[in-house]
């Protein structure tokens, strides 16, 4: 399984590098919503639905609101996206007893739409958006740093979960996670952020908040790959797909960045890292 993991990494990696740094605005639109497509199409698997016909309507329906959500700001869709998340956290920690209220397979599609709409409009919007630090880096750099935090944060967390994961993080949701993989992606994301900053020679005051911003979107991207586990746990099924060899699906790939990439932009915005606009 480690093989394979590392295998797909190894070509999954410079495929998403190619994807920030060598499109523009409209190719970045296509390359991420296309991924958006993909994982619908596995997340209406995970709402219960097996056929194949369904699942592919399901994928063009969230395609079709990726053409309209283009046009919309992206203000209103990320604090939808951040108000889901809030949501996302107390159904994770009530669960199973919080079931109930979203066992409807109807239920799941329409969540699906608060998943995967504001992961798409906000990595827009980090695309597009300017520097407001008087940092003399590119955006892309950014993106790249989303990319980085949560590689490091799911690297940190199997390795340390492999050495040292016996107390259960959330043995409802996930048996498999344990604190221990937890402190050990926290970890690894604290040293992401404090060798970025010394790379990008930043202020002292500037590394305490990435540090800080680091810190916040590595556990918001902790929820994220256990919300997604808490429903497949429902679903009964461990992977969302097998389309990528010893990672699962792409929905598997990115439920962490779905909720980490919403809360690394409102961060970011909040502490007049970027702007946007009129967006």
């Amino acid at each position: 399984m480690l093989k394979h993991r590392i295998i797909t990494a190894l070509i999954l990696a410079p495929l998403a590098l190619a994807g920030v740094f060598g499109t523009d605005v409209q190719g970045f639109y296509w390359f991420v919503g296309g991924i958006v497509a993909v994982a619908a199409w596995e997340w209406a698997r995970i709402a219960g639905y097996e056929a194949q016909s369904l699942r592919v309507a399901y994928a063009v329906y969230i395609a079709i609101w990726l053409i309209f959500a283009r046009y919309l700001p992206a203000t209103p869709i990320l604090y939808a996206g951040l108000l889901w998340w809030l949501v996302a956290i107390v159904l994770v920690l009530r669960y199973p007893d919080t079931g109930r209220f979203w066992k409807q397979r109807s239920v799941k599609l329409f969540i699906g739409l608060f998943v995967l709409i504001p992961f798409w409009k906000t990595m827009l919007a980090l695309r597009e958006a300017e520097m407001s630090i008087g940092l003399d880096i590119e955006v892309h750099i950014i993106l790249l740093y989303a990319l980085l935090l949560t590689w490091a944060a799911d690297t940190g967390a199997y390795f340390a979960g492999r050495a040292f994961g016996k107390a259960k993080l959330a043995p409802a949701v996930s048996p498999g996670k344990s604190w221990a993989g937890a402190w050990g992606g926290l970890a690894c994301t604290v040293l992401l952020a404090l060798a970025s900053s010394a790379y990008l020679g930043l202020s002292a005051s500037m590394t305490i908040q990435l540090v800080i911003i680091t810190l916040l979107v590595a556990i918001i991207s902790i929820f994220g790959d256990l919300t997604e586990s808490m429903f497949k746990r429902e679903a009964c099924i461990k992977d969302s797909s097998n389309l990528l060899p010893g990672h699962g699906g792409v929905l598997d790939r990115i439920d962490s960045l779905s909720a980490s990439i919403p809360v690394l932009t409102a961060l970011l915005y909040s502490f007049a890292w970027i702007s946007w606009g009129g967006q």
